[in-house]
C-alpha cells in the first residue's frame, strides 16, 4: 500500500518500491481492493524481494523505510548508497486473525497510518533539513498513528 500511495501523492519528487524479506509472491486482494477504492494507482504493483533493490543495478535508494511490524527486528540488506533508513513498523492486516469485519478494520488502519506518515514525510522540507535532522524526523513520522 505504502508505494501505491507515495508514488501517488509524491507526484515526481518520489519513485517508490515496495519490497518484503519473504514475499509470498501475490499482492493481497484486500489491498488491491482497499487502495482502487482510494483511487490510488495498482496495476504496477508486484510482489518483491527486497534483495532486488540491494544490487549494484537496482535503483537509487534515497530512504528505506520498513513498515512491516516485525521488519525492526530482521537484518536487512546493505543498501547501495546508504540511504537514511527509518522504522515505520505497521501491523501487518494479512497476519490479523477474525471475521471479516476485523481484517477488513485491519487493512483500513494500516492504509490510513501509512497514508498519515506518506503525508508527513511529504511535507518535510527536505531541503533545509541536513542529515541527521531528516533522520530524527523519520523516526518521528514512525511514531505517529492515523
Amino acid at each position: 500500500m505504502a508505494e501505491s500511495i507515495l508514488n501517488q501523492q509524491g507526484g515526481s519528487r518520489f519513485r517508490a518500491f515496495s519490497a518484503g524479506s519473504h514475499p509470498i509472491g501475490q499482492l493481497s486482494p484486500e489491498a488491491v481492493d482497499l487502495l482502487q477504492r482510494n483511487q490510488f494507482e495498482t496495476t504496477q504493483l508486484r510482489s518483491k524481494n527486497w534483495n532486488e533493490f540491494a544490487g549494484t543495478d537496482a535503483p537509487k535508494m534515497d530512504f528505506v523505510l520498513t513498515v512491516c511490524d516485525k521488519a525492526a527486528g530482521e537484518v536487512c540488506p546493505a543498501w547501495p548508497g546508504q540511504p537514511i533508513s527509518a522504522h515505520w513498523g505497521v501491523e501487518d492486516p494479512v497476519a490479523v486473525q477474525g471475521d471479516e469485519e476485523h481484517k477488513r478494520k485491519a487493512f483500513s488502519d494500516a492504509f490510513l497510518t501509512l497514508q498519515r506518515r506518506i503525508a508527513l514525510f511529504l511535507n518535510l522540507p527536505m531541503d533545509k533539513l541536513d542529515k541527521l535532522s531528516l533522520q530524527n524526523e523519520l523516526n518521528r513520522i514512525g511514531t505517529q498513528q492515523h
